[in-house]
């Protein structure tokens, strides 16, 4: 019995010409050919297909206006025949016109196996030509032309037979464009802008990855292909011993080579390109004897009475290098969170006066309401025809509906903090409308809302969160692409037995460190230990990308466990992915700030790495300097540093025997002294 095979469409629009009067052996130079454009998915297989439909415009009929008419075509029913209304005004018509029937017949056929446009038998021979059907496969690239009515022109791989231009008078080119990023990346060409080079995934690999299903059989490759940060985020834990195999080869092959598994990668993951060669300006990394790793203790938290004895009588802050390094290196009482944030997120200068603060709060407020305003406004028939906005909001009500609801702040129907949630994203969308909203922005927004209990204050402070984030949001994830490489480069340095392991498993590109990076290990840690290891990070302490010394930490940490257990590519993505929620953050600060100290120490370091962590000076740090002896203030809990001991970039504290590390339940996350606002603020501002 044949297999049932399932025939979807899943873009379709009318109205699309051809216009045969551009060919000069067209048998009715004055014809327009009215098609109907269509993107199927025949199983799995994606094809692009036009058919003529039965009407066909003479264009002799037809008045025209002159090129300086901004009027648009508008036909009317005539004789039974359909009315139909054009949307562009590049169509450049006046009056009413007609347009006379043609019969039209054809018959659907499957796209030829050998590739290519697939000709439809026709009972016109002149009108069957204008009929074809490809596979995206095939498919090379695309120019889209905008001069006068926009138009799109399809070049084939392996086809000596052009294919028309299709005119888009009555709209849809965008929308068909965008079905198209659905299957396939489109990246525009280096030597034409107008021209759309196409790449799809590797059709076998694909069904190699869907046969990998989850309990509601939705296959891997397609979240990727439609979502690539939700797939990263939640599926790569269910790979199986398959994949494994799709990337090492049998055992007769022993091990692909790397630029075989790196075009492999490159097809299942649409968009990510694996160079192969040196990264510019990174030179190879051998062995390199960085000496032994300090050991290093952490603080208690900056109190209330801490951060209010750093400010003047104005409200100004002073004292702030010692304040951040007691940031660093303790954190932060939840109590003061709410306004120490706005100051590590730059939505306060540093220097503000309490007047200077308020007045910045003022305008921004004024600001934010203005753009909210903007997509409160619009009607539900303008969203209609505005597809882009319509998405951002489809996505953010699904997003919004699934984050943190265990937090006390989300939990239950109708909260809300939800309302809230979904407001600030809705006019970020406003703010950025380029990067618009992205799944993954929802974490990041999430503890900010919490600690600020206040739209305008945590929409600020998102901006500038996202300013350092933005680039993993992108389209082409350029800025993950690159932390995937330098963090490449770091644990290459720090073992090299161990980065050999993870290549010997295919595992060398560090993909299961993906989620960790994407989204700042939010779904990693608790959502206190997520608090308290952001405030950290945004100190700016003690070395530029100190994130990817942290994902070393953690790496670290379970190296030895992987090799042990002869880990191969499923089983290590299975325990990366498995390790959520059991991680201790002040353990991974502890030991990631000891690999600081660490490399900054080598004499040898290699100026790839020197540049990644921000190292200006070529000169080591001498041991007397790393060395440094932390005192405390009495009464006061601020650091302070001999003058002549100047470290790296920040004030380190060390001792030569290893402390009793400070575990998650000795912080003080609560402060019971009191808070710093006054009695006029509220708990949280519900704004509409």
């Amino acid at each position: 019995m044949a297999a049932e095979f399932v025939h979807k469409v899943v873009f379709e629009h009318d109205g699309v010409f051809i216009h045969p009067s551009d060919d000069s052996d067209s048998v009715e130079p004055y014809l327009l050919v009215s098609g109907s454009l269509r993107i199927m998915d025949k199983d799995g297989d994606i094809t692009v297909e036009y058919r003529p439909l039965e009407d066909t415009v003479d264009m002799s009929n037809m008045l025209c206006a002159g090129k300086d008419s901004s009027s648009v075509v508008q036909w009317t029913q005539c004789s039974g025949e359909e009315t139909q209304q054009s949307c562009e005004t590049e169509w450049d018509m006046v009056n009413t016109v007609s347009f006379r029937r043609k019969p039209c017949e054809f018959s659907l056929l499957p796209c030829s196996p050998a590739g290519g446009a697939t000709p439809f038998p026709n009972h016109s021979q002149e009108r069957s030509r204008w009929t074809f059907s490809f596979s995206l496969r095939d498919l090379r690239s695309l120019t889209v032309s905008t001069k006068g009515s926009t138009f799109i022109v399809f070049t084939l791989k392996e086809s000596s037979t052009p294919l028309p231009a299709l005119h888009f008078h009555q709209g849809g080119s965008r929308e068909f464009l965008d079905s198209l990023r659905r299957y396939a990346l489109l990246t525009e060409s280096p030597d034409n802008h107008q021209c759309l080079m196409v790449s799809t995934p590797n059709k076998a690999l694909s069904q190699s990855f869907e046969n990998l299903l989850d309990d509601n059989n939705f296959g891997l490759i397609q979240k990727l292909r439609k979502d690539p940060y939700v797939a990263t985020l939640g599926s790569f834990s269910k790979v199986t011993n398959y994949i494994f195999e799709a990337f090492r080869g049998s055992e007769e092959q022993h091990q692909r080579p790397p630029e075989e598994v790196a075009d492999l990668l490159g097809e299942v993951i649409p968009g990510l390109e694996i160079n192969q060669q040196e990264e510019p300006g990174f030179e190879v990394i051998t062995r390199i004897d960085l000496g032994a790793r300090p050991q290093v203790t952490r603080l208690g938290p900056v109190s209330t009475e801490t951060w209010a004895k750093h400010q003047d009588v104005e409200g100004r802050l002073f004292g702030v290098k010692d304040l951040k390094c007691h940031i660093f290196r303790g954190g932060l009482c939840h109590s003061v969170r709410k306004e120490a944030w706005k100051f590590l997120l730059e939505y306060f200068p540093w220097n503000s006066s309490l007047e200077d603060r308020k007045c910045l709060q003022k305008d921004r407020t004024d600001e934010y309401f203005r753009m909210k305003l903007q997509w409160k406004s619009v009607s539900a028939e303008q969203e209609k025809r505005n597809s882009r906005l319509r998405d951002y909001r489809s996505l953010i009500e699904k997003d919004v509906n699934r984050t943190d609801r265990n937090n006390r702040f989300y939990e239950g129907i109708d909260n809300p903090g939800l309302a809230l949630l979904h407001d600030i994203l809705m006019t970020y969308c406003m703010y950025d409308f380029d990067l618009g909203y992205v799944q993954g922005m929802s974490d990041l927004l999430s503890p900010i809302l919490f600690v600020m209990e206040n739209e305008v204050d945590a929409f600020w402070c998102f901006v500038s969160f996202m300013d350092q984030m933005h680039q993993n949001f992108e389209e082409q994830m350029q800025g993950m692409k690159t932390q995937l490489v330098q963090l490449s480069s770091l644990l290459r340095l720090l073992d090299l037995t161990f980065w050999n392991y993870l290549e010997s498993q295919d595992s060398g590109f560090l993909y299961f460190c993906f989620r960790w990076l994407l989204i700042r290990f939010k779904r990693e840690l608790s959502f206190q230990d997520v608090l308290r290891l952001w405030e950290v990070m945004w100190t700016g302490l003690p070395c530029e990308n100190f994130h990817l010394l942290i994902c070393c930490s953690i790496l670290d940490s379970e190296k030895h466990k992987i090799m042990e257990e002869n880990m191969g590519f499923n089983e290590i993505l299975k325990h990366v992915n498995e390790l959520s929620m059991k991680l201790d953050v002040e353990e991974i600060l502890q030991r990631a700030e000891g690999i600081c100290m660490q490399l900054s120490s080598c004499k040898d370091l290699p100026d790839s790495v020197r540049n990644i962590l921000g190292f200006s000076s070529h000169k080591p740090v001498s041991k007397n300097q790393n060395q440094l002896q932390t005192k405390t203030a009495p009464h006061s809990g601020v650091l302070t540093v001999p003058p002549a001991a100047v470290a790296p970039t920040y004030t380190a504290a060390v001792t030569p025997v290893t402390p009793p590390p400070i575990r998650t339940s000795q912080r003080h996350d609560v402060c019971t002294n009191g808070h710093l606002r006054d009695q006029s603020s509220y708990s949280v501002a519900f704004m509409s």
